[in-house]
């Protein structure tokens, strides 16, 4: 199995255990006299194998993150590189519109506010980290497609 496919089948793994959880509430209690819909049993089954074949991915997908490389990296730095430069990105584009945003005075003798950093600056900053981060997604899912999970 490809490492992409353990990934989508634990987004899937995920899903259904969410939709159990939510089939299993519904028929937790029953008015007096009725049956359930569905047999709470037969999905208390589902979800405990369910959750038990996510335990297997979390932990097989974890370590092919940190035995596989790709560009020098293992997957498991690339996506932690990967999730810090989106928290960078997020901060210097806040920092931007800030330092672009004009401060409107409504006499000449108030006080003129001016930015300490050229938003320009902050701008081109923040399109080298995400164009950084592109290029580690497209590392990542490549690698993704082309290695088989380490069981």
């Amino acid at each position: 199995m490809k490492l992409a496919e353990a990934l989508q089948e634990r987004a899937d793994l995920n899903r259904s255990i969410m939709d159990l959880r939510s089939r299993l509430e519904q028929v937790m209690l029953v008015q007096e006299g009725m049956k359930p819909v569905e047999d709470p049993k037969t999905l208390m089954k589902s979800l405990d194998e369910s959750i038990d074949r996510l335990e297997y991915l979390m932990a097989a997908i974890n370590h092919s993150n940190d035995v596989t490389e790709a560009g020098g990296m293992t997957l498991t730095q690339i996506i932690a590189r990967k999730d810090a430069l989106k928290l960078k990105l997020a901060a210097y584009k806040d920092l931007a519109g800030e330092a672009g945003s004009n401060t409107s005075r409504a006499r000449g003798t108030e006080i003129r506010v001016l930015p300490t950093i050229k938003a320009a600056d902050l701008q081109k900053e923040a399109d080298r980290i995400a164009k950084e981060i592109r290029q580690l997604d497209n590392l990542l899912q490549e690698t993704n497609w082309t290695k088989e999970l380490v069981e």
